[in-house]
């Protein structure tokens, strides 16, 4: 099961990544994604967690917009067609998503 949770405050995802972590959920289970490459990066290497690569040379390639290679990544997460188009379009309003492949997550974030 995956785990999604949106953030408008940096510093609240980040005490979030190092909370999971704390409960030995493995970095690489721990996914940090928002339509800005740098706050993505920042996030990704304050907490040790993983990013979400898109590459934006594929648009007009594989993918029409920006969104639609997104929301692919988001359903190679195991997050559902519909969710994938509601976060996508919550990143274009700024908010920021920790994603996590772990089953207790959800019991550790609660």
């Amino acid at each position: 099961m995956t785990f999604v949770k949106s953030y408008t405050n940096d510093e609240m995802l980040e005490k979030d990544v190092n909370l999971l972590k704390d409960n030995n959920i493995s970095s690489n289970d721990i996914f940090i994604l928002s339509h800005d490459d740098d706050r993505t990066a920042r996030i990704v290497k304050n907490t040790e967690a993983s990013g979400i690569d898109y590459n934006k040379k594929d648009i007009g390639q594989n993918f029409e917009k920006p969104g639609d290679e997104l929301r692919e990544k988001l359903r190679e997460l195991g997050i559902a067609d519909a969710d994938a188009h509601e976060y996508e379009e919550d990143m274009d309003e700024g908010k920021v998503f920790l994603i996590v492949k772990n089953d207790t997550a959800k019991g550790v974030l609660s």
